[in-house]
């Protein structure tokens, strides 16, 4: 068994204000922990992995397939895989949680220098 902790594991600024740290990662599904900071946008973009998520700190407003959906503190999320999305953090706080993909993303293009 593998265990990773977000202390663990040094957050890259992948987009301006939008922190990523890629966690654990097995055959089927990866982990990575976010923070966005207030202001900054994930713009629009697909990708084959189905993308669920739970936010645990601040207001995420997603727009997927053109339809905008507002999340907060305790509210979970599927993105399915191919589906295009984007992200903004509209509020005055930072907003924290954690996706899940599957297939698993272990290597996902914002590690990449």
């Amino acid at each position: 068994m593998d265990v990773v902790s977000v202390t663990d594991e040094e957050s890259v600024e992948a987009l301006e204000g939008v922190h990523l740290a890629q966690l654990a990662a097995g055959e089927r599904t990866s982990v990575q922990h976010f923070r966005i900071k207030p202001g900054a946008v994930v713009g629009e973009h697909s990708h084959e992995h189905e993308q669920t998520g739970f936010v645990t700190r601040g207001e995420l407003t997603f727009t997927v397939d053109g339809e905008e959906v507002a999340t907060g503190p305790g509210d979970s999320y599927v993105i399915p895989g191919g589906a295009p999305h984007a992200a903004e953090n509209c509020g005055d706080e930072p907003v924290e949680g954690v996706e899940i993909f599957s297939p698993p993303r272990p290597n996902p293009p914002w590690t990449e220098g």
